[in-house]
Order: structure tokens, then sequence, then C-alpha cells
């Protein structure tokens, strides 16, 4: 389904009208660091006796309404990729949810769908996740709200320097953060900026360029609408320069050269 038009994230209002009786869950991804609506997809969720799985994958220490991304539906994924707010030194990730009956699911699905040692139940996976990459990132949790804290300064920052020039302005709820896994921007003339600001030093990246229902893995999967919402802003974000070291003549840097583009 389409994403709303003032955010990066799924409609809520657009979800009912893609169920069938095959529907068996809803993904909402907190894409980018900040969490879908929650309330409303839990309560149509509940409404159609559908699974409810967070794509939190980029939202690690996010908060919705007070609580917790991951503890918000039925499932969440999360990963550990290096690039992440809370990354290993390597390939990684985790499932948290509070149903015993699915925790025990993934647990069979992680390690070969053991019961135990050459005891096998279903078909599963090696999924664990190495030793080494837990120690390194129980080391790295312990930085995790120091890390989001300056990340979501450099966002006020760039928040303020591009006021109206970003179509997107972040509308948080009472009670909810942003934890800015990327900070992207929705400007006119996109790929005009970015050539503009490579020609400054200043590398950009887009996240993402192709929509998932043009991909063609899923040529043959059901759109429901016409994702307009999503098929425009792919053509408008742009990924600025981000991460919780930039000092503070780099964001300006990065500032003043989007500026002069506009002017």
């Amino acid at each position: 389904v389409d994403i709303e038009k003032d955010s990066h994230l799924i409609d809520p209002a657009a979800i009912e009208d893609a169920i069938t009786k095959k529907t068996r869950g809803i993904i909402p991804v907190h894409l980018y660091g900040m969490c879908a609506d929650m309330d409303r997809i839990n309560k149509i969720a509940k409404k159609y006796k559908l699974f409810v799985l967070e794509d939190a994958c980029q939202a690690h220490g996010a908060l919705y309404k007070g609580k917790s991304a991951g503890s918000l539906g039925d499932v969440a994924a999360f990963s550990f990729y290096p690039t992440k707010n809370l990354g290993a030194y390597g390939d990684g990730g985790c499932v948290t949810t509070n149903n015993e009956g699915l925790y025990k699911k993934v647990l069979l699905l992680r390690n070969y769908g053991q019961t135990d040692r050459y005891h096998y139940e279903i078909p599963g996976y090696n999924s664990r996740l190495d030793e080494i990459q837990a120690a390194i990132l129980r080391v790295k949790l312990q930085h995790l709200n120091n890390w989001i804290e300056k990340r979501r300064k450099i966002a006020a920052r760039y928040d303020q320097g591009l006021k109206g020039i970003n179509f997107i302005s972040e509308k948080h709820a009472k009670g909810s953060t942003h934890v800015y896994h990327l900070y992207v921007i929705a400007v006119e003339k996109r790929d005009e900026l970015k050539k503009h600001l490579a020609d400054k030093g200043i590398e950009t990246l887009i996240h993402y360029p192709v929509p998932l229902h043009k991909q063609k893995i899923f040529d043959k999967a059901r759109v429901a609408g016409t994702l307009e919402n999503t098929d425009t802003r792919a053509s408008q974000i742009l990924s600025l320069p981000f991460h919780p070291w930039l000092a503070d003549d780099e964001i300006g840097y990065v500032i003043n050269a989007v500026k002069v583009f506009y002017r």
C-alpha cells in the first residue's frame, strides 16, 4: 500500500482496501528511524485478526508514544548490519516478541529446526548470531542512547537550516521519538542537487531509488491503489551526510551548499 503524503511511512488509511481473504499480516516499516502509526495499524489488525510484524531494522531505540520499537506488534525484526544505529562488525539481526509460541518457533527456525542436537522438528535455517558479534553489540548497546541523542541534535540543525526546502517535516506524536538512522530530505530537482553537492565534495545517496512495486521480483504482486505518493517520493528523496560524529562546521557546510542550489 501507499505511504502517507507527508511522511515516509505506511498510510494506515490505505491498509483496509488492501486486505483480502488471503491476507495474513501487516508489515509496517519504521523507515529511517521513525515508527509508523501503530495504534491505527494494530486496530486494523485486531479487526481482521491479522499478525503485525514490525520492520524495526532502522529503528533501534525509537519510541512510539512511550513504547519501544520492537514491542508494538506481535513480532519485530531488527538488523545489526554495521551501518545501523546499533551495528555489529558483520551481518546480524534479532527478533523480538512477547508471544511464547512465536518465540519457540523462531528458536527452531534459527537453528536448522532442531529441538535438540540431530533432532529436527521443522525445516529451518542457519541464522544464529555469532558470539563475537553478540559481544560487540553488547558493548555498543551501552552507548546507543548517547549516539541517538547526537543524531537528534544533528537532525534538528538540518531541520532548521533546510526549512522551506525539505518537503517532509517529521511530525511526532506525544512520547514518540525519531532516531534518524538516516537523514532524508525530499526536494525538487533531486538529481541536479545530488550532482551540485557532489561538485562541492559532499557525498549523498538515495534510499531507495526503486520502490518495491517496481522491482522485478514483485512484478506479479498485488498492488493496492496507485502508490502515487511512493512514486513521487522516490523521485525526490536524498540522504544527506549523517552520523553521530559530524562536526558543526561539516553540518553547516552541507546546509549552505543546499541553500546555494535553491537560491
